[in-house]
């Protein structure tokens, strides 16, 4: 009798403010990123976006849409990503952030040192290739 598969689903967000300006956090580990974090049991996906980006950043977000998926076969992580608009709260650092701040697009490409951050980010603005579905 085989085990159930065991996954762990994040949602993460890509958060355009007025000034066309996306939303990153800097982690302790991981660098700067795109704010979000694994679904907890009993909540949607839309609404765990929600929560990590007013937990790890302070904004407070609208969903615009659902953009596509990540899947690391390898590890059994599903990155959900979507599109939001800021609509309130105050830019604070948290456990998971060092830092929060706004950033042009051409800013946020050259202070990601992660590619699949950048991947992310450019497929989430990138509204002809919605949905999308990235597996590795």
């Amino acid at each position: 009798m085989s085990e159930w598969p065991k996954h762990s689903v994040s949602a993460a967000a890509v958060v355009v403010n007025e000034h066309g300006e996306i939303l990153l956090i800097k982690g302790p580990r991981r660098g700067w990123e795109p704010p979000g974090g694994v679904v907890e049991l009993g909540e949607s996906i839309e609404s765990a976006a929600v929560r990590e980006v007013k937990e790890e950043s302070g904004v407070e977000i609208e969903i615009v849409k659902f953009c596509g998926i990540f899947q690391n076969l390898e590890k059994g992580v599903v990155a959900t990503m979507w599109l939001a608009r800021a609509i309130g709260g105050e830019l604070t650092t948290s456990e998971e952030s060092l830092e929060v701040g706004y950033f042009t697009i051409e800013q946020a490409m050259e202070m990601i040192t992660w590619h699949t951050f950048r991947e992310r980010i450019q497929l989430t603005l990138d509204e002809s290739q919605h949905p999308f579905f990235v597996a590795w």
